[in-house]
Order: C-alpha cells, then structure tokens, then sequence
C-alpha cells in the first residue's frame, strides 16, 4: 500500500491512503491520524489500512475522496524520533577518498559508516532547498530509506529486516564546502546537513513486486538537474550493506524507536558518471580523470528532480522536485 501525509497546518500533518497511481487519497482518521500514530500501532492498523487502500484503487473507498496534490504534501514522517544516515555503498566513499589521494581502510568493506542527522524537522518533495549562502557547495544526495517499528538493542540483520515497514526515496542535502572543517573537529556532520526532503511517498514492501530483495530495492534511482540526467544507478547494484545489517548497525548498542528511518547513503554504481547521485561524485571523477572539477555546485533558482519508476516505467515513491533559493 502507499501512504502519505499532507498539510493540515499542524507540524505533524494529516496521515493519508494514497492509490497507486499516486491521483487519489482519502484520510483515515478513524484508524491512525499521523503516520507516527500509525508505525507506533502498526499490528493493530497495517490490515485496516490495506483494507483502504484496495478500496481506494477499486473506486469503492468510503470517505471524502480528493486529489493528491503536490502542493499538499509533506515529509511522510515530518518531524522523526530517530534519522540515521549510512554509506551502503561503499564504492561512493571509495572514489570521494581516491580523489584526495586518501587510501580507503579495510574496515569500510566489514563495518557500516553512519552518522545521526538532525530529525527534527523534514521538508516535502516539492519544498524549495533554502540556503544562506551559495559558497557553502550546495549537493543533492538521493538515497532510499526505510522506516521501521520498535528494533530492540542487539537484533541481527536478518531479523531487522521483519521490522522494515515502509520504504521511499529521499534527498539528504549536504553543504559540501562546510565537510572539511567540521570533519577536522572529529566530531562529525552538523552545519553541513540543512533539512532532508522525502518522496510523496512511503510504500510497504509487499507494493514492490519482487524488487525489494534480501534488504535491497533493484531499481534505477534518477537524479536530474535542470533537465540533464545526472544518473540513474541502480539502487541494488554495489550495495555492500543492506538495509538489515544498518539496521543491525544502528541498533547494536541501543533500541530504535518506532518511526526511526535510515538511509542508505548516496546511491552508487562503480565505474560510470551514469552510476551518480550526487556532484560531489562526479567532480571527483573529474578530478582523477582530468586534475580538476569542473561540475559545479548548485546554484539558486537549480532545479533537482529525484524518482524511480517501476519496470513499466510507473513512478513508484512520486517525484521529488526542488528548487535552490536563498534562506528566506
């Protein structure tokens, strides 16, 4: 099923069933009214709004059924207990270091990298990315992300996977020029992580038609700027961790609440510029290839669009389509 949430002029919005085209939605209040409502009862809801949602795709939803329009839409979950960001694909981390002539140690292949980004505020699909300055290296990420139940502490990645309950697409904006010093502090992101933005949105995995295997989404991720396609690599390609080992990762130590969401870092496939998701990757390849970047970093009034479609060539997740601007 997929489901959405919408303004409501609350700060946690209006949880929605959304049909599979993505055309129509309907509010269930009845049964959940946030999407955290919904993953903190998940056992007792999950039927009811499956039951919604077949209703909805066959013309027989009971309710006021209206348009899911862009203009309403917000992060599924807009303010989060818990976000973890990984680097699942470690060939991305890999290049970024090759370009700085940085060896990669052995460890990055065994052990995840991870950090914890600020949650307590997501933007929508089609919010505006606002940044203070242009200098600060203005980059798109887009990753996939799953949120899950409640994860006890020390759970092992195959049983992670049972607490995976709904998955989507996001960009995990990152203010490349500001990495450097904050990185230096060994201290970790901060400054340079501005608000993440998230798909239309969220689908259980039973939606993705044999695709999501083994913790893994084995579709191409589309990432295109001002109308040129960036990349189109595919999201089960040159994943060394899957989503249950970062589950495994984040919950060593710890359990994860209900409605906590990770991602899986910058989706990349070796070897090809077609295989980025982000211009940091592809100004590295400059670098090594030709001595210099020559990509530049966004700018305002840049358009990214991010979204991956089925093998029939069906949006899945919907479009994420963002604007650059100056902070307001």
């Amino acid at each position: 099923m997929k489901l959405a949430t919408i303004s409501n002029n609350t700060r946690n919005g209006q949880l929605v069933v959304v049909n599979k085209e993505m055309t129509k939605a309907v509010c269930v209040p009845e049964i959940a009214s946030t999407m955290q409502d919904a993953i903190d009862n998940w056992k007792e809801v999950e039927s009811k709004l499956q039951t919604v949602y077949e209703a909805l795709n066959t013309y027989t939803a009971k309710g006021d059924v209206f348009d899911f329009a862009a203009k309403q839409i917000m992060a599924p979950i807009p303010r989060a207990y818990h976000w973890a960001d990984g680097s699942a694909y470690v060939t991305h981390v890999e290049l970024v270091r090759k370009a700085r002539n940085a060896s990669l140690p052995e460890t990055f292949w065994t052990d995840p990298l991870m950090y914890m980004g600020a949650s307590d505020a997501f933007i929508g699909p089609n919010d505006d990315i606002e940044v203070e300055n242009e200098a600060w290296g203005i980059d798109f990420e887009s990753e996939v992300g799953v949120i899950t139940d409640d994860v006890p502490a020390g759970t092992d990645a195959k049983t992670a996977l049972n607490h995976i309950k709904l998955i989507t697409i996001l960009n995990d904006v990152t203010l490349r020029n500001l990495i450097p010093d904050e990185l230096s502090k060994q201290f970790g992101f901060y400054q340079s992580k501005p608000w993440t933005s998230f798909a239309p949105v969220v689908v259980t995995p039973d939606e993705l038609n044999g695709v999501w295997n083994d913790g893994k989404l084995h579709l191409p991720l589309r990432s295109t700027l001002n109308g040129k396609l960036i990349g189109s690599p595919d999201a089960g390609v040159d994943m060394v961790f899957d989503f249950g080992q970062l589950i495994a990762h984040a919950a060593k130590t710890r359990s994860l609440t209900a409605g906590t969401i990770i991602g899986s870092g910058t989706v990349a496939n070796e070897g090809s510029p077609s295989g980025s998701s982000c211009l940091a990757e592809l100004r590295c390849l400059e670098i090594i290839k030709d001595g210099k970047a020559s990509t530049p970093f966004m700018s305002y009034g840049d358009r990214i669009e991010i979204e991956m479609n089925d093998h029939q060539g069906n949006s899945i997740f919907g479009k994420i389509d963002q604007v650059v601007k100056k902070h307001k």
